[in-house]
């Protein structure tokens, strides 16, 4: 069920949404969910998957928003920074962030098993948490400032259940996705009175993503399908979930078929660990 997010506000501009890691996965998901909204979206990942990032632009044509591929590395500012310019130029505004940009565990996966952190390289470590967790503060950096010129604004952080970021093996995605999180609790009260919200949108248990490993789990048809973000996602940007801040929202316990006052109450919980 598509959610018209800008129904009854003609005379405003479409909202405009960047979304990370958006060529796969949960962000593919996410970035076509939006654009059936009605929202524009420009959809950052590397150049290494601009092919994906343009099949999904084909894909969007049909369904209302405009889809806008964007070459950016969240590892490093300076490509973080031009790719933001290059929205703002085509758009004028931006009133929407997605911090979905990440990598798993695939390169410590030794047979059935995770390494145990003092197996790792360090580079590994290092790699993860700059784009899971740095990553996410370089985005939330730059975008901002230009949220709060606004006066409103979403900024929506995908983390993990609680359960996987203390899990055995899975250090450092944990860690990354709890030091993402415990930011979002921080980075909402920041912005409180400023009309910009900051929240947490998590599946729920693993989603069929390269993320999780065919080792891991064979039986793919057990895992959440990556739309299943889409419903709530709209929800959280849109004029309705004004003022809901600092709170984690569980994809798979949304129902749609609820009044989304009903969902959000069923599927949300403060963020972080109150």
């Amino acid at each position: 069920m598509s959610v018209a997010v800008n129904q009854g506000a003609k005379s405003r501009p479409r909202q405009v949404a960047i979304v990370t890691g958006a060529a796969r996965g949960l962000g593919a998901a996410m970035a076509l969910g939006l654009v059936e909204a009605g929202i524009d979206v420009a959809a950052f990942d590397l150049p290494e998957s601009d092919d994906a990032l343009q099949d999904l632009a084909d894909r969007s044509r049909s369904l209302g928003g405009a889809y806008h591929p964007v070459h950016a590395d969240v590892r490093d500012y300076a490509s973080c920074d031009t790719a933001v310019d290059a929205v703002l130029a085509r758009f004028g505004h931006l009133d929407i962030l997605v911090n979905n940009a990440g990598i798993g565990m695939l390169d410590v996966l030794s047979g059935d098993r995770f390494q145990k952190f003092y197996e790792q390289d360090p580079g590994f470590w290092q790699r993860l948490i700059d784009v899971n967790l740095n990553g996410a503060f370089r985005m939330a950096r730059i975008v901002t400032p230009h949220l709060v010129a606004r006066g409103a604004g979403r900024i929506v952080n995908v983390t993990t259940s609680f359960s996987t970021m203390i899990e055995t093996g899975m250090s450092p995605y944990g860690p990354a996705k709890a030091g993402l999180e415990a930011a979002t609790v921080i980075w909402a009260k920041e912005l409180s009175g400023t009309g910009v919200t900051v929240n947490v949108l998590v599946p729920g248990g693993p989603a069929d993503t390269r993320l999780v490993p065919v080792a891991r789990v064979k039986n793919r048809e057990a895992l959440i399908r990556p739309e299943t973000m889409a419903p709530p996602l709209r929800w959280l940007v849109s004029p309705h979930a004004a003022g809901i801040t600092g709170r984690r929202f569980v994809a798979k316990l949304w129902d749609d078929r609820l009044p989304h006052e009903q969902a959000a109450a069923a599927a949300g919980a403060p963020a972080g660990w109150a």
